[in-house]
């Protein structure tokens, strides 16, 4: 239940082909890999600016007041 089988994907992918034609639906596939890889980029960026690094965190334990 919920689940998306074989002849829902199959239906879905005839009405995007009637719907964009056989042209379109390659650009949107591009697209959406685009959109991915874009999307998996800003995250390991942000998870890098985040993460301290080992250079800062000798740094930061030399400031702290005794």
């Amino acid at each position: 239940m919920g689940g998306i089988g074989t002849s829902e994907l199959l239906v879905i992918a005839v009405v995007a082909l009637i719907l964009f034609g056989p042209s379109k639906i390659p650009e949107f596939a591009r697209n959406l890999g685009r959109a991915v890889n874009m999307f998996k980029k800003g995250l390991k960026e942000g998870l890098d600016e985040e993460t301290p690094t080992k250079a800062a965190v000798k740094k930061d334990d030399h400031e702290l007041p005794s």
